[in-house]
């Protein structure tokens, strides 16, 4: 299959990507609403989407080994935290965004080396340009610290608010979900308690 129109410098194409696949299912979707798309407004449609999914999908198929493979070896053995790191990602169940903030907490191996600061931003990002739910997303960031850079603990807090409760379903704006997921060293009270005030610090 032919992707190159498809093709954006800072993306790469998820793996699997078919644009012609998704441009015709677009054309049916907008059919299937009661939609003309051969009217002068949405002629453009299918492939504007076509690539916006592209990019917006672009974390299938990545490793997020590749992401943690740089470290540093500082000889650091207290917690590093990177607060509000933005993100959008787009809920698996009605394909409609979500989006907000993640924090992330970790204890570096014994060896005390650390990744670099921007590596847990790409690191969310990877995981967001995904069909998603937050709980997941909240798991899958925290495992891949302790399975790749074998972090001794860990806490990853996500707050999001979610468009498919805003704009359909109950309409609650402005309502935020929070997730949480903790492991190793981070689990111990203290620890905990340390990690989850230097993240309400500003809050």
């Amino acid at each position: 299959m032919d992707n190159s129109a498809y093709l954006a410098a800072e993306s790469p194409l998820p793996v699997g990507f078919d644009g012609a696949r998704v441009e015709a299912a677009v054309r049916e979707l907008l059919i299937g609403i009661g939609e003309d798309p051969d009217r002068q407004g949405l002629r453009e449609t299918p492939a504007r989407v076509a690539r916006a999914c592209a990019e917006i999908f672009s974390g299938l198929g990545k490793d997020p080994a590749q992401v943690l493979a740089k470290t540093f070896d500082i000889s650091h053995d207290e917690m590093v935290l990177v607060r509000d790191i933005k993100f959008f990602s787009t809920c698996e169940h009605h394909l409609m965004p979500f989006f907000g903030v993640a924090h992330i907490c970790y204890i570096p191996p014994k060896d005390g080396r650390v990744t670099g600061l921007s590596k847990l931003a790409r690191l969310v990002e990877l995981y967001a340009r995904r069909p998603q739910v937050q709980e997941r997303l909240t798991t899958e960031i925290a495992d891949a610290l302790v399975d790749v850079l074998r972090a001794r603990g860990v806490m990853v807090v996500v707050e999001c608010e979610h468009l498919c409760m805003t704009m359909r379903g109950v309409h609650t704006p402005s309502s935020r979900t929070v997730t949480s997921a903790v492991r190793g060293q981070l689990r111990d009270p203290a620890t905990r308690a340390e990690a989850m005030g230097l993240i309400n610090r500003s809050h």
